[in-house]
């Protein structure tokens, strides 16, 4: 029998907590009509993809934590145990909360016109007594990437008294673009003077990803999420909102290399001049890059400049993988691993940061693969994060594994006896 789905309210971290480790009783079914109304039926079982489509286990399930967006999946209707499909029915999935590891996809049978999906982290849920579960692994937390609720108009307030310090300065008027209409993080960060702050720098790009979020190919179906950044910044503008915060937040980390912009890389020489300049004024706090890592000698004159921390940007540690997500221009895979080695003989803290996904980040190949990198490359961290993009179309262009994937948790475990600290957000140290 189906019933309507009613959400309650908001559970805090701590009550989600403790009900993820009561182990959860039936599966039941999580759907969606076609107006995006939320039902759930407790006599059927819906299926997981994880590589390979089956019932989620038991402890790949915890409470939906709270943050957790359903989300309908449309032209798609979910796969029951018996791998038939109910009628009517659409596909829901959730997406999940930062501090989250996907662990499993939906699971569904995708009609003849359905659209490609938007540029989300689909991952599949379910209900287990009248609660909403996700198939998801809580890895890391940080006040920093809390949340924050805003009284009506309130961060537009603390946004334009940021900017009316420093007017004419384009890379804040971008971050106020990224902070009020995407809720970015790090350019928020900026404006309320705490942890990790956006430095936005590259209009360019020397990768053609099918999942970038800020500039996507006119023929793909699917719009941009954000607004790439069109000007090449100055050292100076970047130079003023650094100093700026890392005055405000002494254990505070500015970084290059965003959501919004290209290959940072590409601008290195005015990455060189900011660096300097920033040190010269402060030696607090933390200078870092976000970037694919494709040029490591660009890489190294940050690294003579000052730089203190890179973040090197990864889909998979197997070539022909690496290369179908990431259609590199005038790079490959070995560069990307020659930045990180970089960074390590430098001694910077250098982080991976590792777009995951199930069936992918969990085949056997490519944690075997992962192992061989990270025995050579003792890196600090990987932070994992979820790859926004349509399942069908991610598997369709770097392929299905070839034999059951090991699971989400035994591929993180792996990388963690290696060494390096296994989460999603860079910490001060």
């Amino acid at each position: 029998m189906s019933r309507r789905f009613k959400t309650r309210g908001a559970r805090n971290a701590a009550a989600a907590e403790r009900a993820a480790r009561k182990p959860p009783k039936a599966i039941g079914l999580a759907y969606a009509d076609d107006l995006g109304r939320i039902y759930f039926d407790d006599e059927v079982t819906p299926l997981a993809d994880g590589g390979d489509v089956r019932v989620p286990r038991r402890d790949e399930l915890i409470l939906a934590p709270p943050g957790t967006l359903p989300t309908m999946l449309p032209g798609r209707a979910p796969l029951l145990e018996d791998f038939t499909v109910p009628d009517r029915r659409v596909t829901l999935g959730a997406l999940l909360p930062a501090g989250y590891t996907r662990l499993l996809l939906p699971a569904s049978r995708t009609g003849a016109h359905a659209p490609t999906l938007p540029l989300f982290g689909y991952t599949y849920a379910c209900v287990v007594d009248d609660e909403l579960y996700v198939a998801a692994m809580h890895t890391d937390a940080s006040d920093d990437w809390t949340p924050r609720a805003f009284a009506p108009g309130e961060l537009e307030a603390i946004v334009d008294a940021r900017r009316a310090r420093d007017p004419g300065n384009g890379v804040l008027a971008q971050l106020a673009t990224c902070s009020l209409s995407y809720a970015c993080f790090t350019a928020q960060n900026v404006f309320l003077e705490r942890g990790e702050a956006a430095l936005p720098v590259s209009p360019k790009c020397n990768a053609r990803c099918i999942g970038c979020i800020s500039e996507q190919d006119p023929g793909a179906g699917i719009p941009s999420p954000q607004t790439r950044v069109r000007d090449e910044t100055s050292a100076d503008e970047l130079c003023r909102i650094a100093i700026a915060h890392l005055e405000a937040v002494p254990d505070g980390i500015v970084s290059f290399g965003q959501g919004c912009e290209g290959e940072p890389l590409l601008r290195a020489t005015t990455i060189a001049r900011a660096i300097e300049r920033i040190r010269a004024a402060t030696s607090t706090g933390t200078i870092n890059i976000n970037t694919n890592g494709s040029m490591p000698q660009s890489l190294q004159m940050l690294v003579d400049a000052g730089l203190d921390a890179v973040r090197v940007s990864l889909n998979s540690f197997r070539p022909q993988t690496y290369a179908a997500y990431y259609r590199p221009i005038g790079y490959d895979l070995d560069d990307v691993f020659a930045s990180a080695r970089l960074g390590v003989a430098a001694k910077l803290r250098v982080s991976l940061n590792l777009l995951t996904h199930p069936g992918v980040t969990d085949d056997v190949r490519e944690i075997e693969a992962a192992d061989a990198f990270l025995a050579d490359v003792p890196v600090t961290m990987v932070q994992t994060r979820t790859l926004n993009i349509d399942p069908e179309r991610y598997f369709a262009v770097v392929g299905r594994p070839e034999t059951a994937p090991l699971g989400m948790r035994t591929a993180l475990h792996r990388i963690g006896l290696r060494g390096a600290s296994v989460g999603n957000f860079t910490h001060a140290h």
